[in-house]
């Protein structure tokens, strides 16, 4: 199984064109890959050299950022804090989640230090952006209006997170150990950045697990559960996990978790039912499922 890969050069390509393909990668695959959505390499190298530079800081410095409560939903955490898989044991990573990096109300001593935040709050603007056109694109594909993701996307709950793996000893690994563990994105989509170590992995319908090989030229997108129920089932929230890291090499990864605001209703849209296809998922809100979601998966 591959994951397809969309060009959604605005020059060459129509809307249309592009909603198209993105519509019949969200369906077969739940995964896609694009290219010339809006962020340049300048945007993808500063945000992965503050990565780098945060994680390669003592310990102490950085569990000063130490993440407190799903809740709130930013800071560090370190080795075996989070289990994506609840299942299986700790994930073999460590992160800086930053909720809402831009509107949210984080006290200036809980960042890592200015530099740093202004490459986060930077990044984050330009990301939105390419997030904000893949909306419309998405909402063309669905038949709704241009701006209804958009509109419900106002920045509370969407999330950038660094991430960063370090190489582990083979013999030190457990068999059921995963870099991350297998789950399921809770939002509507993920944009996700590589650095050339790989490691993704997506599930197939059969349960098989193929590579999703990064590229320095394209966004790794993927739908979430939020998206999965708008549309009725008609988008897949794939399965996906990481592999741990062998060898030398460390792997790091940008992530935009793209999530509705709190009180947006999540249920099928008219576009997505009918007569022969009514509701599959109980209605719920983002807020409610992303809470439930976060709590069951982070260990201290």
């Amino acid at each position: 199984m591959d994951v397809p890969l969309i060009d959604c050069d605005q020059e060459t390509r129509s809307d249309a064109d592009i909603a198209r393909d993105i519509d019949a990668a969200l369906k077969d695959v739940g995964f896609m890959a694009l290219t010339n959505l809006g962020l340049s390499s300048e945007d993808r190298e500063a945000i992965f050299s503050a990565s780098r530079r945060f994680f390669a800081s003592p310990r102490e410095q950085k569990m000063r950022c130490a993440y407190r409560a799903a809740s709130e939903n930013f800071g560090y955490q370190g080795l075996l804090e989070e289990s994506l898989d609840p299942t299986r044991p700790a994930d073999l990573k460590e992160t800086f989640t930053m909720r809402n990096p831009v509107k949210g109300q984080i006290d200036n001593d809980r960042w890592p230090d200015q530099e740093f935040r202004a490459a986060a709050e930077q990044f984050y603007r330009q990301a939105m952006r390419a997030a904000e056109r893949l909306q419309r694109l998405l909402a063309l594909a669905l038949q709704m209006p241009t701006d209804y993701f958009v509109e419900r996307h106002g920045g509370e709950n969407i999330t950038l997170r660094l991430l960063h793996y370090p190489p582990v000893a083979t013999e030190s690994v457990d068999v059921e150990q995963m870099g991350a563990g297998a789950h399921t994105d809770y939002g509507m989509l993920t944009l996700l950045l590589q650095d050339d170590v790989g490691g993704l992995q997506v599930q197939s319908a059969d349960g098989a697990w193929h590579p999703a090989p990064p590229r320095d030229d394209a966004i790794v997108i993927n739908c979430g559960d939020m998206l999965e129920r708008w549309s009725n089932g008609r988008y897949r929230s794939t399965p996906h996990r990481v592999l741990p890291v062998a060898g030398s090499r460390e792997r790091y990864s940008i992530a935009l978790f793209l999530d509705p605001d709190s009180a947006t209703p999540i249920e099928a849209l008219p576009s997505c039912t009918g007569a022969d296809d009514p509701p599959r998922f109980a209605p719920t809100t983002a807020g409610q499922h992303l809470q439930e979601r976060i709590e069951a998966t982070h260990l201290a």
